[in-house]
């Protein structure tokens, strides 16, 4: 069992950054990915990004945007904290969502993969983030 604990979300002003973070636990890892997808009112959810490992602490990881993020958004890991960022710059009032991160046990290395919902086998709660014009 994997448990995500998701934090960062708030308010921000248009133009503004926040950061979010994703730390798992319940086992070990060594290859696995994260993928951080975003839910607006009345709107399905929709992949954002995803980060992709295989082989511990000295493997370089694979990054992927979705088309509207990239540029804007960076994600990152923490290898000895289990944890993953999602750093959101730039922000626009369209990106007000509730934002989940996604955990899957294996190191995904295709983008049309890494943005599926069904390959992710624990969510997080989600944070809200507000972008105000």
């Amino acid at each position: 069992q994997v448990q995500l604990v998701e934090s960062g979300g708030g308010l921000v002003q248009a133009g503004g950054s926040l950061r979010l973070s994703c730390a798992a636990s319940g086992r070990t890892f060594s290859t696995y990915t994260m993928g951080w997808f975003r839910q607006a009112p009345g709107k399905e959810r929709e992949f954002v990004a995803a980060i992709s490992w295989s082989g511990g602490s000295t493997y370089a990881s694979r990054t992927y945007y979705a088309d509207s993020m990239k540029g804007r958004f960076t994600c990152s890991r923490e290898y000895a904290k289990n944890t993953v960022y999602l750093q959101m710059n730039s922000l626009k009032p369209e990106d007000t969502a509730v934002y989940y991160c996604a955990f899957s046990s294996n190191g995904i290395d295709d983008r049309p993969t890494v943005a599926t919902e069904h390959v992710y086998d624990y969510w997080a709660q989600g944070t809200q983030v507000t972008v105000s014009s």
